[in-house]
């Protein structure tokens, strides 16, 4: 076993496990650890706890020291200059006449690097920008492209649920979403109903499709021809909240919801 703690850099962002070493840190303070990205300034989400050496991508970073209120205003400070920054790279880019869309710009607490985000329809050439950027800020520069689900967890917004965005909000990582999962679940198909202000498939979708995967076999088929106790008929659709089958009776040529456990299907009966 080994002891860690789990840390955030950014709201709803990837937590990553550090070696506490011997301080004292609780959750909800703040540490100052090194990353691959350099000198950064931490949330502690993960309290210390122990667990498995395979669960950990080893060697552990260790956390340099605790944060103190003098930090806090360097993050603060940091955050104001990246504003200024942006707003210079808006218009580098556009003096270069790149095609790219700057999304976010970020200092790393020590001000070692800039990082510049932007989404591109395809590859851009913007080492011309980097030298530019590099002479003004006197400082490392890093484009880093993302993608347009990553857009919408930075930029944040409303989704068609009216609520706000998940992956802005409490996602900390973007899971593999399917057309299947919509399918499975008897949603719509329409691709403006499934998919989220990014375009892509919505993130809830895979929220209770486990869920559902793990009941198939006691949900009847849509399609599928079966006896109930109104007689038989045909699942011309689903309510899984309330786990009832909708089955067209062909005698009364009605549509009529029957519980699942009500529901068998014509060859299990013959």
């Amino acid at each position: 076993m080994i002891t860690v703690i789990g840390v955030r850099f950014k709201k709803a962002g990837k937590i990553y496990y550090f070696d506490p070493v011997d301080f004292p840190i609780e959750k909800n303070e703040y540490v100052i650890v090194e990353t691959a990205r350099g000198v950064e300034y931490g949330h502690v989400v993960i309290g210390k706890r122990d667990v498995e050496e395979e669960d950990v991508v080893l060697p552990l970073k260790k956390v340099m020291r605790m944060a103190n209120p003098q930090d806090a205003v360097v993050v603060e400070s940091n955050k104001k200059a990246a504003v200024e920054a942006f707003d210079t790279g808006l218009q580098k880019i556009k003096n270069h006449s790149l095609k790219m869309k700057l999304v976010e710009v970020e200092y790393t607490f020590d001000r070692s690097k800039i990082i510049f985000y932007f989404t591109a329809d395809g590859r851009v050439d913007f080492r011309e920008l980097v030298k530019d950027l590099a002479g003004i800020f006197r400082t490392r520069i890093e484009l880093r492209q993302i993608g347009v689900r990553d857009e919408a967890k930075v930029l944040g917004g409303i989704g068609p649920c009216g609520r706000l965005l998940c992956c802005s909000t409490f996602l900390g990582d973007f899971e593999p979403v399917s057309i299947k999962m919509a399918k499975d679940q008897n949603l719509s198909l329409n691709p403006t109903k499934i998919s989220g202000i990014c375009g892509r498939l919505m993130c809830c979708l895979k929220y209770e499709y486990d869920n559902y995967e793990s009941k198939s076999d006691e949900v009847p088929t849509i399609g599928a021809h079966v006896v109930t106790s109104g007689g038989p008929g045909k699942v011309v659709g689903l309510k899984m909240r309330e786990r009832t089958a909708q089955v067209l009776i062909f005698d009364q040529k009605k549509v009529l919801d029957f519980a699942f456990e009500d529901v068998a299907t014509a060859e299990t009966v013959g």
